[in-house]
């Protein structure tokens, strides 16, 4: 089975958030299940130098945008058992940023296109090819309405997989005839109108043989008018090929009893060594050094959507208990001042670091006690697999894949990998955490959970499973 992963981005080359994990992990897990799996993403500036000077130039073609001509370079480069293709062109790549400039649906278009050229020019014929997002949203589209009357193109099936709904890639309507060359019968027929533009995303939804997001719970939600952005009903009625699979973790790269960013190695069998990594942070962050006070972690984008309105609302009342905060991330300035603040005015509890840092937030991941994570949404979430994986207790809110991995604490039981709350009330979140911080000074009920965190599957091995039957039933 040939598959061919779309996306805009991809770990280990570049990345900006989950999406790029997932491009990195998935097509290596399926080539170990004997899958032949690729990705092609866009060639950009900021591609790490270490890789980039090793991209090995295919060939080149023109792609048509619109009435235009424009140049489109292939370059090669095998990581790990795959091979990842990158297409190239300066004018809409060549930036400092991935997202956010005033052409991207035009950059995006390129890309689609460019990618349905490139594989023939590849000789490269998948029998899936598998979107990612709303930057590939015209893919399934492109493929339905033009490419499928090429016989090279007509048995190819595409699935499309929603990581953010949030982000739908809304533009005018005259990008049908400006950049596809295409009449406004897609928009009129309602299967690409959205809001009285054009959206990718909706295409990518509507023209794809198959739907997946990134979890059990988020499938479902998106089918609500709470969680739906609009998109609810075009989702209730694709629901018979709409499919949750939940997104794992690298384990190689994750990995607490080999990872060379923390300052100790840990198992389940010497987690006593744990304590060291706990120390070694307290020590960087200029934090009192002390075992019997529990840290609770937040490795984030500081926004509404990861709940940070909750946190700010009860950071004061949580910090009068004898506990530390760590905070890694940024977001909303007015998120970043409050936080600030808080370290002023307890130095000796709060340690906030606004920036983006991998070695930190491993750091973070292994020595902090619990791991906070009360998002308002969360498609998937893999703060609170990493967390698990190195035994830091998960608090989070019953969301999204939060809700499918995170198994409350059951005091009767002992059953529990974490601790969650329902409502989107600070109070709850207060509350639980108290919860927690009563839970963590019972080392026998602490150990327990650890041991289940530890011992949580959430390996790429299982989801690629999941997606290789997915495919299958696409094919057989």
């Amino acid at each position: 089975m040939k598959v061919l992963f779309i996306a805009s981005e991809a770990d280990p080359f570049i990345k900006t958030g989950g999406l790029g994990d997932v491009m990195g992990a998935l097509p290596k897990a399926l080539v170990k299940q004997g899958v032949d799996a690729r990705v092609i993403i866009p060639k950009y500036k900021n591609i790490k130098d270490k890789y980039k000077d090793k991209l090995y130039f295919i060939k080149w073609f023109t792609v048509p945008v619109g009435w235009r001509n424009s140049y489109c370079g292939i370059f090669e480069y095998e990581y790990e058992g795959v091979k990842f293709y990158f297409i190239d062109n300066e004018q809409y790549f060549n930036r400092e940023s991935l997202y956010g400039h005033y052409d991207d649906g035009e950059r995006f278009a390129f890309f689609d296109r460019a990618v349905l050229q490139a594989i023939k020019e590849l000789d490269f014929r998948p029998d899936v090819i598998h979107c990612n997002d709303w930057q590939t949203g015209m893919v399934p589209v492109l493929l339905k309405l033009e490419y499928s009357k090429d016989p090279f193109y007509s048995d190819i099936k595409s699935v499309y997989s929603i990581h953010n709904l949030l982000f739908q890639g809304n533009y005018s309507p005259e990008v049908l005839q400006e950049l596809f060359g295409y009449d406004m019968e897609p928009f009129n027929n309602g299967s690409l109108e959205l809001h009285g533009g054009v959206s990718f995303m909706k295409g990518g939804i509507n023209y794809s043989d198959r739907v997946s997001t990134v979890s059990y719970t988020y499938a479902s939600e998106i089918q609500s008018e709470n969680y739906g952005e609009k998109l609810d009903g075009l989702l209730q009625a694709r629901n018979n090929v709409l499919a949750g699979i939940l997104n794992g973790i690298d384990y190689d790269i994750y990995n607490p009893s080999n990872d060379n960013y923390i300052f100790k190695n840990y198992a389940l069998n010497n987690i006593e060594d744990k304590k060291l990594n706990k120390l070694g942070l307290q020590k960087q962050l200029g934090l009192p050094e002390r075992e019997d006070v529990p840290i609770i972690g937040v490795v984030s984008r500081l926004t509404n959507q990861k709940g940070m309105d909750l946190v700010i609302n009860i950071a004061d009342r949580l910090l009068q208990h004898n506990i530390q905060l760590v905070v890694l991330g940024t977001g909303d300035r007015s998120y970043e001042d409050h936080f600030r603040n808080l370290q002023y005015r307890y130095p000796d509890k709060v340690s906030i670091n606004i920036m983006f840092s991998d070695e930190l937030a491993h750091k973070i991941y292994a020595g902090s006690d619990m791991f906070l994570m009360p998002s308002l949404f969360e498609p998937c979430g893999l703060g609170q697999l990493i967390a698990l994986r190195y035994g830091t207790i998960p608090i989070v809110r019953e969301t999204g894949g939060l809700k499918d991995t995170v198994t409350p604490y059951n005091k009767y039981t002992g059953e529990g990998n974490g601790f969650s709350f329902y409502n989107y009330i600070s109070s709850e979140l207060l509350a639980t955490i108290e919860y927690a911080i009563k839970s963590y000074h019972n080392k026998q009920v602490w150990n327990g959970l650890i041991k289940q965190a530890m011992t949580s599957d959430n390996s790429w091995e299982k989801a690629a499973g999941d997606y290789r039957r997915l495919y299958e039933s696409l094919l057989y």
